[in-house]
């Protein structure tokens, strides 16, 4: 397996920062988990995923990250690189926004902040999978270069697969 550097866990942008996970972001990511319109995790089970996002980072150099705007301060999601449906090797970037934050373009300033990351890490191709109902996240993604690599029908509906090859 070739080594690669590990992502940058701080990466600011002109209107965002993503940065570690703490504790007290629990309430603010149940929140959000709870807009899927699926029920509400309990805070103490997003306590314990977050100290899993934790492990994670530390084993695989590779983060799912808080994004927080510059300006307010607040907590509106998170984007970075997980191993998901792909690999270490080619890992996936994912993101998700409280709806309030949405159309303001901090997904894809967020999401490009991360994909410069992937690169610094050494990494030669992301992956991203997208629910095909997804147009919003569909648009992101294409603005960031990704490509349609193929679609999968899941429990859930179907899957778009995208790619992105890195400098």
């Amino acid at each position: 397996m070739t080594a690669y550097k590990k992502m940058p866990f701080h990466l600011e942008t002109e209107r965002l920062i993503l940065r570690p996970w703490v504790e007290s972001d629990a309430a603010e990511f149940c929140a959000l988990l709870s807009e899927r319109g699926k029920g509400t995790p309990t805070v103490e089970h997003i306590r314990t995923s977050i100290a899993e996002l934790l492990t994670a980072t530390a084993t695989t150099g590779i983060a799912l990250l808080p994004i927080q705007r510059r300006d307010e301060g607040d907590f509106i999601g998170y984007c970075g690189l997980i191993i998901g449906r792909s690999t270490l090797e080619e890992p996936e970037i994912a993101y998700e926004l409280f709806q309030r934050a949405h159309r303001h373009g901090y997904a894809t300033e967020a999401a490009r902040a991360v994909l410069d990351a992937a690169v610094a890490t050494g990494r030669k191709r992301l992956w991203s999978t997208v629910g095909a109902w997804n147009t919003p996240s569909l648009r992101v993604l294409e603005k960031l270069g990704f490509e349609r690599d193929h679609v999968s029908t899941e429990d859930n509906g179907e899957v778009v697969w995208l790619t992105r090859v890195l400098p």
